[in-house]
């Protein structure tokens, strides 16, 4: 039951009628908008419907006031509307009755598993089938914390989406073809080589790391010394296989102690395979140069200092300046090898000849000049029909009590994911790794994750759980004939809550369906965690003031239909918090030690 999907219609129908009598053009209705008001004393609901179209409701309308007046009278006309008034030049700010919001809290009751869930095939008719595509590190090591952040960002936005009605796919990029596996392989070969027995270096430029030495030792037990005397074309290709296999193994573990998993894995290595001498990258080249959109032609030279290695060449060229782009793309290097960007595009086109219709990839901050190229290349994949929504993560900078952490020995470089998971557990990375919207840098500071405050989000939220599963016992050792079940408890006469604090608490659990719509939109799981923590400061707060006046406490023993009414309100609560910390991946405990 979203109220604000509800108002929004009721506009529309109003807006419909005025058009009716000539006095309105045809309007595009997802333009206005329907949501809490900035100052919860100006009403229940605002929307801005009359400031919107004052321009298309000239010359009928000579301000959008007269419009807004015109709107307010007939909602005011409307079921559960106790006033709707005008505010400013235009704005619409609406009273609901009480007894809608009785009505949200027995929809949460009645169905706990599905409140909040966009209406059915809304989400799907909107985004089709999805695919999040993130992670995809370099299988070169363990994950580090920034890995860490864009893996919480991207599975909790699949789990986002999938709630909201798409058909979803988690997918990982392996990143197993090119420079960088060939000096895992050499680092891994040296690792090798040390199991046998020799002392070895660890030159600049390859992975000092010791999670290589398993992998050293592995080799050693599989092929004894056959490979140390053979020559580097001959031991390459095997060594290459066995790390990155043992590194795709330690990711997935990493992966799997923040309970995310991926449905399908895409290895780059098999974009470059020849099949009838055609590899994927040499066939979407084709595809497009057929399109018109492959040219062979000169690039301008970057603007400002010349790189040391920019030719002034002939080169095979995409056309994405057609698509948006600032210049044009190069699809193979000097030497007639594809380049990257030529892989992505055989990959994305993968993508959609799968019949993805939205493709969410979830990149680090440092490949944000990268965008343009790849969502003109997906707009000229699928004739404009697919759509790109790159999500960028900006750095994790760890502390520990406002001191910067120092490396780990194991990664030899960097701090491992799976150490932060080890000391602060999986509910404190992932709620933090999504408190903070994706593109802004994260402050992550290993101490105050752990503390039993109210300054520590994660905490804060997870309390809110345990004190409304606390009022649950505690009403039923007044009453222990006392049916706590949601169904029953929706039976509940919600017109006995009158304190501004129960009408402020049912207010903000009505906003969880327009806070998981918006969320999807947009593709920001960030929002459930905020609105999640407001939740469990309006809770808070509550219960506080019932510490100091006994009578607006939960549980009264001698007044068992109030305390009933109560307890409703507290589970339905108790459900919302439920669903947002398992779209979230954060556990919701029912007691906090």
């Amino acid at each position: 039951m979203n109220i604000f999907d509800d108002f929004h219609a009721r506009i529309v129908a109003i807006l419909d009628r005025i058009a009716d009598d000539g006095r309105l053009p045809e309007l595009d209705y997802a333009r206005f908008v329907v949501e809490p008001p900035k100052d919860a004393a100006l009403g229940d609901l605002a929307s801005n419907a009359a400031m919107v179209f004052a321009k298309e409701a000239k010359p009928h309308f000579a301000s959008p006031r007269e419009l807004a007046v015109e709107i307010c009278f007939a909602l005011a006309e409307t079921e559960n509307v106790a006033s709707a008034e005008v505010a400013g030049p235009g704005f619409i700010n609406i009273r609901l009755k009480p007894q809608i919001f009785a009505d949200v809290l027995r929809a949460a009751l009645n169905d706990p598993q599905n409140f909040g869930r966009v209406g059915k095939g809304r989400a799907r008719a909107l985004q089709g089938m999805v695919n999040v595509e993130y992670v995809s590190a370099n299988p070169t090591g363990p994950m580090h914390v920034g890995h860490g952040r864009g893996a919480v960002f991207g599975d909790a936005l699949a789990s986002l989406l999938a709630f909201s009605g798409c058909e979803v796919t988690r997918e990982y990029y392996i990143n197993d073809a090119g420079a960088q596996v060939d000096v895992l392989a050499r680092s891994a070969y040296l690792r090798y080589r040390e199991a046998l027995g020799e002392a070895i270096t660890i030159p600049e430029g390859l992975y000092p790391g010791d999670y290589l030495k398993p992998v050293g030792a592995a080799l050693a037990k599989a092929h004894g010394d056959a490979l140390a005397g053979a020559p580097e074309s001959e031991w390459l290709p095997i060594v290459r296989a066995a790390a990155i296999d043992a590194m795709m193994d330690l990711i997935r573990d990493d992966l799997a102690a923040l309970n995310i998993t991926h449905e399908t894995f895409f290895s780059e290595r098999a974009l470059h395979a020849k099949k009838d001498g055609v590899s994927a990258i040499d066939a979407a080249i084709e595809w497009l140069r057929a399109k018109g959109l492959v040219y062979e032609g000169r690039l301008p030279p970057p603007k400002g200092q010349l790189p040391e290695d920019w030719e002034d060449r002939e080169q095979t060229l995409f056309r994405s300046t057609q698509f948006g782009d600032d210049v044009d793309r190069a699809l193979k290097k000097s030497d007639g090898s594809p380049t990257y960007f030529a892989a992505d595009i055989a990959y994305h086109k993968d993508k959609i000849d799968r019949g993805f219709d939205t493709l969410v990839d979830v990149w680090g901050a440092d490949h944000g000049g990268y965008v343009k190229r790849m969502t003109a290349a997906v707009a000229a994949l699928s004739n404009t029909r697919a759509t790109l929504d790159v999500k960028l993560c900006q750095l994790v900078k760890l502390m520990r009590a406002g001191e910067p952490v120092k490396m780990s020995k194991r990664a030899g470089d960097f701090v491992t994911l799976r150490d932060v998971v080890d000391e602060v557990g999986v509910d404190a990375v992932r709620f933090m790794m999504l408190y903070r919207k994706n593109d802004a840098p994260l402050d992550f500071d290993l101490a105050k994750v752990i503390e039993q405050s109210k300054d520590n989000p994660v905490f804060y939220v997870q309390y809110a759980h345990a004190r409304g599963k606390s009022a649950l016992r505690q009403a039923l050792a007044a009453f222990p004939d006392l049916d706590l079940s949601t169904t029953s408890l929706a039976a509940a006469d919600f017109a006995l809550l009158a304190d501004e604090g129960e009408l402020a608490l049912a207010r903000i659990i009505a906003q969880y369906p327009r806070v998981i719509e918006a969320a999807a939109a947009a593709h920001e799981p960030h929002r459930v965690a905020f609105y999640l923590h407001e939740l469990a400061s309006v809770f808070h707060s509550h219960w506080n003031r019932g510490k100091d006046q006994p009578q607006l406490r939960f549980v009264k023993a001698d007044e068992r239909d109030l305390t009933i009414a109560r307890v409703a309100l507290v589970s339905s609560l108790i459900v919302v918090l439920g669903s947002g910390l398992r779209l979230l991946g954060v556990s919701a405990p029912d007691e906090m030690r």
